[in-house]
């Protein structure tokens, strides 16, 4: 049997993962932009991804619930 306290526990990591992630990938694109003077497009669309996604979703449930 799977407890309701798995899936909470899966749904905090699972976000707590998101943010750890876009937040490396915010300071790789910094770092390459002081320490190399590069900009990395790649880099800062994905993270550009990731924040729309989290703040569309944030929408979508604030509405519906």
């Amino acid at each position: 049997m799977v407890d309701e306290r798995y899936f909470i526990h899966r749904l905090k990591s699972t976000s707590l993962a998101g943010i750890v992630a876009a937040v490396l990938m915010g300071a790789s694109c910094l770092y390459q932009l002081y320490v190399k003077g590069v900009f990395r497009y790649d880099l800062f669309g994905i993270l550009i991804i990731m924040a729309a996604v989290k703040l569309g979703a944030m929408f979508y449930f604030r509405r519906t619930n």
